[in-house]
């Protein structure tokens, strides 16, 4: 069974937050797996167990403390979200196959243009030279779950300089347009969509 794909645009987080927890508390075992395609307005997000002390300085971009996993983060507008919205028990995988899944989606994705990256078994994410690309956080529920990931892809890099980025002082970020300069964000959505339909569709 494929997923739903739902491309919502920019929304809000808090909002969108909220519609994945309803979704997740509400589903059952015959509930169609989802995939969330969106950007969000600026913001800084906090996983559980995130250290106050990684955000340096917020200004004005709001700060929510989320339910995920993982530390600070930011998101904005030309970033590639998707919430991976997946019954983990029907797919028969536990979450360690999950992250591995959705790294090795986006791996798989960017080598299509010609870049290079990779995983790292100590540091959930996606990196291009050691900078960070791809960002993974992620919560489970009723054996669901929700969250997901973050791709550079061609935005505004600056706010990440007032975080150390998923806990780590002075990681460097890096994007998309700066590596395969002219791509257009809906042809990376398009792609994007693909290998992750593949990678977890029964």
């Amino acid at each position: 069974m494929k997923p739903i794909v739902r491309h919502l645009g920019e929304v809000d987080y808090l909002e969108t937050w909220q519609k994945m927890r309803d979704f997740t508390d509400t589903r059952n075992k015959d509930t169609t797996d989802e995939l969330w395609f969106l950007q969000h307005p600026p913001v800084y997000t906090l996983g559980k167990n995130a250290k106050p002390e990684h955000v340096l300085n917020a200004g004005q971009i709001p700060l929510v403390n989320a339910d995920r996993g993982g530390q600070v983060t930011y998101h904005g507008p030309g970033q590639v979200v998707v919430y991976t919205l997946l019954d983990l028990n029907r797919l028969h995988i536990g979450v360690r196959e999950l992250v591995t899944r959705i790294e090795q989606s986006i791996i798989d994705v960017l080598a299509g243009y010609g870049v290079t990256a990779n995983a790292r078994r100590d540091a959930p994410g996606v990196y291009v030279n050691n900078a960070k690309i791809a960002a993974l956080g992620l919560r489970v529920r009723k054996g669901c779950s929700f969250h997901g990931l973050a791709l550079n892809v061609d935005m505004n890099l600056e706010p990440f300089s007032r975080i150390n980025p998923c806990g780590y002082a002075g990681l460097e970020v890096t994007q998309l347009t700066d590596l395969v300069p002219g791509i257009a964000i809906d042809t990376v959505v398009d792609d994007l969509q693909q290998q992750l339909v593949k990678n977890f569709s029964l």
